[in-house]
């Protein structure tokens, strides 16, 4: 709320007791007369009751829109966002001066409607959290049931036929054994662990998380909803095209055939000359001192978006200041509505002056000392008709016929339709015995107004336009080969919505197979379910479901038009379109767009950098904001790019990679930590044999022994066709699913656990103690002949630390397999290969031993179930552990050889 209202003016001029009066913007109320100036913002919605000619407002902070409207009197639209009449809350007056009475206040203004939204508290939880929680609800729930299992055989059976074997104190000692076997102790450390390493590699990237549990949110995210201005645009409108006599050419082109004067640019050069001097004279920008020595790009100009782009054009082909003071200004009219064209009068500072800024004809008969110049620049609606002359390749004047200016018209028709915006700038001698008026006078204006209404000569058309950021086509490309579905909204109009989407490639289609909403179905389907289906289901879709987005099947709707639709309008929308461009659209309508989706279980990511985008940068399931947005902006969003659009791909990344490495670390932890802890305990009660693995040593695996090894996963380099697979499924790719329990313990936990009870019985065999003495013994087993009693608690005491080393080991090589799911070792090296390596698992692993042999070689810790193991009993588990890697080995490459077969099924 704070970054809100910084953004509001402190003070405004009102009419009070008949009289102007300077007071805090909170005390006004609706009714109070507003008297405002070029740079004032206003305090409260204001409905115009007199404006000055050239009166604009600046409105992108509301709407995106990247050019000043102008401010009317009368009302211009039924929609309040889009009526010239009303000015708004935090919009700013760029040039000229009026009077409105207050119509709104508070919450009440559009301002205020866009704050209330912002600061609603987020409610429900990331996927990330839902998935965990289920996670959790799966274990405690076969935690529990174990348990239940245990109470009943004891107070079943064990009770009455073996009471010595397992007091009440005891059973609940087993309760906890196999709470702490079922319950991964280490996966919160791991998993808070993983997140934080993860977001620091992200900032690493210039992607700021501003919340650990959303860094896996963009992992998952199917739709992307960008804003256009400032985000897949520079915000910064600048000249594309010129037309100079018959040639178009970029600007670029302009400046490069000025500087090299080639032979065959030669006859145009000085066309260009007379097309630099005429954008810099008249032009009401300029270059901020302060900037001056930056690229032209970024400079920083005092000036409304229009002249910005004229004088960056003029800077490009020459120096301004050497055109300006070619010339001494003699009267300016600003840009306005009405006229929809500003000029300036001037007179020539010298001979040479003029004849650089006219042809030999014009020149010829102008007077410097008694002659002035208009310069003007507009709409070519308003001016091309004014228009008798223009200025050909060779720099020359000459007549404007029909058939060229046809020509003209087709080159400015195709540039509007590309989301241009043309401007037409000429000029025209004003020679002494045609002057009637002094320019100082105030009757000159409509002298000079009247001279603009014909006889000019045309010197350029240029075109104009925000451009899009150079990466963002790639981005939108990798997004596309993602299986994201990227699509714009924006408050520009449709035409440049439109052009804009082409140019960043969200929009790859020829116009004619664009759809509108007179494509969306009028009526629903009767034959078709209601329930969406997910796009990336691994199942196939139930029978009549309406099918997801077909390929390259395009779209583009206005704000007015949204209102419209109903709800299987809007299924259709956001199930059957690809490539999607949202017009005209307000922040109430961006945060209804952002509910459709999420309400049909997509995952969606909105990005903007404006007050406007703010609630539903809240809304989506991820916000994200540029660093360069407004401080509203960044407050809502969840992740800030640091660096531009083309951090996204490495967002989505890391959110893929961070969930696969999650999967890979609960993979990791559930054989040993998880599975291998709890048969001990269950042979234990239910079979009467000794519990071979203590409480004690079930922590330390948890805790210490995995958990490192488990956190270094996080470090894990994503795998080659990560950015190639579509979005996961929320529904159905889970993070924990039956293909990783399957293989967390139908498989690893398997052969840990067998090899783990092999190595343990097969030491206290060769000690003397037989399996068979054991096996439904419940602790009535007598010591075998020759061994006292104290040597048997030895003997099984060393066995627990061998069935603990066993585990220790055999994780080592677990760790090797599961570091990829379908690629073999060799194809994803731990080592010497930069794009695979991860050298921290091998520090872990070294880690994990010390602690092995701290626990079993320290004296004094036999009570807690340690001891020393015989040297033979940590090379042994080698062997078992080479076995494990060798058949995830032969399961992967079945799995790669046959996608489609019983083992690709079964993979997780």
């Amino acid at each position: 709320m704070n970054s809100i209202t910084g953004m509001l003016p402190e003070d405004c001029n009102v009419l009070r007791d008949g009289s102007q009066q300077t007071i805090q913007a909170s005390e006004v109320v609706p009714g109070d007369v507003l008297f405002f100036k070029a740079g004032n913002k206003l305090p409260a919605d204001v409905r115009f009751v007199e404006v000055s000619s050239d009166a604009r407002f600046d409105r992108s902070i509301l709407t995106g829109e990247s050019l000043p409207l102008a401010a009317v009197i009368d009302s211009t639209e039924q929609n309040y966002l889009e009526t010239k009449c009303i000015g708004m809350q935090g919009t700013h007056c760029t040039s000229g001066s009026g009077i409105g009475v207050v119509v709104a206040t508070g919450d009440n203004t559009v301002f205020g409607h866009i704050a209330k939204l912002t600061s609603q508290p987020s409610t429900g939880r990331t996927t990330l959290q839902k998935e965990v929680l289920r996670f959790v609800t799966i274990i405690v729930s076969l935690m529990v049931a174990m348990n239940i299992i245990v109470i009943a055989v004891w107070a079943g059976y064990i009770r009455h036929a073996h009471p010595g074997f397992m007091n009440v104190a005891t059973l609940i000692v087993d309760i906890v054994s196999i709470a702490i076997a079922f319950v991964p102790e280490g996966l919160p450390i791991a998993l808070t662990a993983s997140l934080t390493i993860t977001a620091n590699i992200m900032k690493k990237n210039n992607i700021l998380c501003k919340s650990l549990k959303t860094v896996e949110t963009l992992g998952s995210v199917s739709v992307l909803l960008s804003d256009k201005t400032g985000t897949l645009t520079k915000n910064q409108m600048v000249v594309t095209d010129c037309l100079v006599g018959f040639s178009t050419m970029t600007a670029i082109e302009a400046a490069q055939e000025v500087i090299n004067e080639k032979s065959e640019g030669k006859s145009r050069k000085q066309a260009l000359e007379q097309l630099r001097i005429a954008s810099a004279v008249c032009n009401a920008g300029e270059f901020d001192p302060t900037t001056i020595h930056l690229p032209l790009a970024q400079r920083r100009i005092i000036a409304d978006a229009t002249d910005q782009a004229i004088l960056r054009l003029s800077e490009s082909l020459g120096p301004t200041t050497e055109s300006r003071d070619m010339w001494r200004k003699r009267f300016d009219l600003a840009f306005n509505s009405k006229n929809k064209f500003a000029l300036r009068v001037s007179s020539a500072v010298s001979v040479a002056a003029a004849a650089m800024t006219m042809g030999a004809a014009e020149n010829g008969t102008f007077d410097v000392e008694k002659d002035m110049l208009l310069m003007i620049k507009g709409a070519p609606d308003i001016l091309l008709p004014r228009c008798a002359k223009y200025v050909g390749e060779d720099g020359e004047t000459h007549q404007l016929d029909e058939g060229i200016r046809s020509s003209i018209e087709a080159t400015k028709d195709a540039w509007s339709s590309q989301g241009k915006r043309v401007l037409l700038i000429a000029r025209k001698p004003l020679y002494s015995d045609t002057v009637k008026t002094d320019p100082s006078d105030n009757d000159f204006e409509a002298e000079a107004i009247e001279h603009a209404r014909r006889g000019l000569t045309l010197i350029a058309l240029v075109g104009i336009v925000d451009p899009p950021r150079e990466e963002v086509p790639s981005v939108i490309e990798t997004l596309r080969r993602a299986g994201i579905r990227t699509m714009m909204v924006t408050g520009d109009f449709k035409l440049t919505a439109q052009a804009i989407a082409r140019s960043c490639g969200i929009i790859t289609v020829p116009d004619a197979q664009i759809h509108s909403v007179k494509n969306l179905p009028r009526f629903p389907p009767q034959d078709v379910e209601a329930k969406p289906v997910s796009r990336f289901s691994r199942s196939k879709a139930p029978k009549r479901t309406l099918l997801m987005p077909a390929e390259n099947k395009a779209i583009v709707l206005t704000g007015p038009e949204l209102i419209t639709l109903l709800p299987h309008q809007w299924h259709a929308l956001t199930t059957q379109y690809t490539e999607v461009v949202f017009s005209r659209t307000t922040p109430d309508q961006k945060l209804r767009i952002v509910k459709e989706f999420q309400s049909r279980r997509y995952i969606v990511a909105m990005t903007g950098d404006g007050v406007n985008d703010a609630p539903s940068l809240k809304q989506a399931d991820i916000g994200i904001a540029p660093s360069s947005g407004s401080d509203i902006a960044i407050e809502a969003s969840d992740m800030v790019l640091l660096d531009s659009f083309s951090a996204i791909p490495e967002a989505v990344l890391y959110g893929r990679v961070v969930f696969d490495n999650l999967k890979k670390t609960i993979a990791y932890l559930l054989p040993a930590g998880s599975f291998a802890e709890f048969w001990p305990v269950m042979t234990s009660v239910i079979f009467g044999l000794p519990q071979v693995l203590s409480s004690f040593l079930m922590i330390i695996i948890c805790c210490f022994t995995d958990c490192i090894t488990a956190t270094m996963l996080a470090y894990e380099k994503p795998e080659a066709d990560v950015m190639l697979r579509p979005p996961r499924d929320v529904q159905h790719d889970r993070l924990v699913d039956w293909r990783l329990l399957l293989q967390a313990y139908g498989l690893v936990g398997i052969l840990e656990t067998f090899s783990a009870f092999a190595m343990s019985y097969w030491y206290l065999a060769r000690r003397g103690i037989s399996f068979g003495s054991l096996w439904f013994a419940f602790g009535n087993n007598p010591p075998p002949t020759g061994m006292t009693q104290d040597e048997v608690t030895h003997h099984l005491t060393v066995a627990s630390s061998v069935y603990f080393v066993t585990l220790v080991v055999m994780q080592w090589f677990n760790v090797m397999a599961l570091r990829t799911r379908h690629l073999s070792i060799f194809q994803h090296p731990p080592l010497f290969n930069k794009a695979t390596r991860n050298w921290l698992l091998f520090p872990a692993l070294l880690f994990a031993l010390v602690v092995a042999l701290i626990f079993t070689l320290v004296p004094g810790l036999e009570a807690l179930g340690c001891d020393n193991v015989p040297v033979e009993y940590w090379f042994l588990p080698m062997t078992f552990g080479v076995g494990l890697l060798g058949l995830d080995e032969l399961r992967k490459m079945m799995v790669r050889k046959y996608p489609g077969g019983f083992w690709a099924r079964i993979a997780w």
